[in-house]
C-alpha cells in the first residue's frame, strides 16, 4: 500500500488543523493506521492509531481529549483532527499502516510496514 500524507501547515497555539492520509494500493481496509511524528531533535514518537474497522481508536497520553483519528475504508483516508495545538506538537506528522497487529503493537513505529512521506505542522505561540 503506498501512503500519501497532506494537510500540514502553519497554525498559532490553540488553533485546529487537519491532516490527511490517502492511500492506494492494496486494500487499505484491512490496515490498522497510525499516526507518527517527529520533532527537530527528538526521536520519532507514536500519536494515534486506529483498528481496520475504526471501531478502536488509540492515543498518546500527550494528545489524549485534543486529536481525533477516524478513516474512511470507501474512500481510503485516514484523518487525524487536531485541536488546542500547542508549540510541542510542532513535528512532521507521518501516517503507517499495519498488517496483522494487535492493539499491543500499534504503538511502537516498528511494527509499521507501510510509511507515507510526511507532512510538517509547525504551531506558533
Amino acid at each position: 500500500v503506498q501512503l500519501q500524507a497532506s494537510g500540514g501547515g502553519l497554525v498559532q497555539a490553540g488553533g485546529s488543523l487537519r491532516v490527511s492520509c490517502a492511500a492506494s494500493g492494496r486494500i487499505f481496509s484491512r490496515y490498522a493506521m497510525g499516526w507518527f511524528r517527529q520533532a527537530p531533535g527528538k526521536e520519532r514518537e507514536f500519536v494515534a492509531a486506529i483498528s481496520w474497522s475504526g471501531g478502536s481508536t488509540y492515543y498518546a497520553d500527550s494528545v489524549k481529549g485534543r486529536f481525533t483519528i477516524s478513516r474512511d475504508n470507501a474512500k481510503n483516508t485516514v484523518i487525524l483532527q487536531m485541536s488546542s495545538l500547542k508549540p510541542e506538537d510542532t513535528a512532521v506528522y507521518y501516517c503507517a499502516a499495519c498488517t496483522n497487529c494487535i492493539v499491543s503493537s500499534l504503538f511502537s513505529e516498528n511494527n509499521y510496514r507501510h510509511w507515507g512521506q510526511g507532512t510538517l505542522v509547525t504551531v506558533s505561540s
